[in-house]
């Protein structure tokens, strides 16, 4: 199956990424999976693990021209996220804005 592209990704507490793909799923990467590996172990300085963006065309996100993420590495071992439940996910999910993270109009409107 293809991954669908990406739209946006906002770096949350916890080491995790909430990622908005093309389809309108929304999805948690847990970086804590990949922390341990040489390649991403910058990602544990918070002001780099903030520093991530999406790549041209939606076809990843990435930190410098050596760290990255696939779209389908997104997708496939991102937790969907259930509009449903995030209300109760809220305190989980919704990054404080007072640490310097972004928070999505999903939560805004969420906690509204």
């Amino acid at each position: 199956m293809n991954a669908p592209k990406i739209r946006s990704v906002t770096p949350i507490k916890g080491k995790r990424l909430l990622v908005n793909f093309a389809n309108g799923i929304q999805k948690v990467y847990d970086c804590h999976r990949i922390l341990h590996l040489d390649r991403f172990r910058l990602l544990q300085h918070e002001a780099f693990f903030k520093a991530v963006t999406v790549d041209p065309g939606g076809c990843g996100v990435s930190w410098d021209d050596e760290m990255d993420l696939s779209e389908y590495e997104l997708w496939t071992n991102g937790e969907k996220l259930d509009l449903r439940m995030a209300h109760t996910k809220e305190a989980a999910v919704v990054p404080h804005e007072e640490q310097g993270y972004r928070t999505s109009a999903l939560f805004r409107k969420a906690r509204n």
